[in-house]
């Protein structure tokens, strides 16, 4: 039975990495760091890592940017693994947990779907085959009280299209789908907040009377929590180093 600390218990994904841990019987969770210490899952809650002395096998932090330093540190103190879903990273951030790797295993997605790690692929191949001659937008739509645009996925899709095509191309981040013409180089990232939209990534190639899309609708947030909670069962008995959703699913 692996042992899980949640950072961000009581959060939303929080909450619910929480239920889908409850349904498995080869993982539990043994205690939770969240600055608010309400007890909702029948585990210890600790506002500092400082403080907490509930031994361990795997960290998962799906908790807020601000959280990450003592995350990885009480990770690198304790000598366990961590698994890094948070969203909203900067790049400086993400090196942060590139650095820990070197000490730990550490997981980093900026989204924990099985499916987008697919999608990624698609767009991949699909830019290697059209890139030169079609248009290439993206296209993400969440919820209104999502802080970051664009998306770490959409990013995450820019970048598996850039290793596509053969030239540099230029991201043009826009909110709400305003267009604007634009050169051979540049790929679009359009922004769309509303609702309670849980995720939705479009990855559009257009061209000359014909138009490609490539579609990941998330119906809710359960696939990110279970795709979480898989990679913190990956981590553990790895050695130390710097694991990604292609070595999750590489693995299966």
């Amino acid at each position: 039975m692996v042992r899980i600390l949640l950072s961000g218990c009581n959060g939303k994904m929080g909450r619910m990495i929480t239920a889908c841990v409850a349904e498995r019987c080869d993982c539990t969770i043994v205690a939770g760091l969240d600055i608010n210490t309400e007890n909702h899952g029948g585990f210890p809650v600790f506002s500092n890592p400082l403080n907490c002395g509930v031994e361990a096998d795997v960290i998962i932090d799906f908790s807020h940017p601000s959280a990450l330093k003592g995350v990885l540190q009480f990770a690198k103190e304790r000598n366990i693994p961590a698994v890094v879903a948070t969203t909203g990273l900067s790049a400086d951030q993400v090196e942060e947990v590139r650095a820990a790797s070197a000490c730990i295993p550490a997981f980093f997605s900026a989204n924990m779907s099985l499916g987008i790690s697919l999608l990624m692929e698609l767009a991949r191949k699909a830019a290697s085959v059209l890139g030169g001659e079609f248009d290439i937008e993206i296209l993400e739509k969440h919820h209104n009280q999502k802080l970051d645009a664009p998306s770490g996925t959409a990013l995450m899709l820019a970048e598996a299209v850039t290793q596509g095509v053969d030239y540099d191309p230029q991201y043009v981040y826009e909110r709400h789908s305003v267009r604007k013409k634009r050169e051979k180089n540049e790929i679009g990232i359009s922004s769309i907040r509303g609702g309670t939209i849980v995720g939705e990534h479009d990855v559009i190639f257009a061209g000359h009377d014909e138009l490609i899309t490539l579609t990941h609708t998330a119906m809710s947030k359960e696939i990110f929590a279970q795709g979480a909670i898989n990679a913190a069962l990956f981590l553990i008995d790895k050695e130390p180093g710097f694991y990604a959703m292609k070595d999750l699913v590489g693995s299966v």
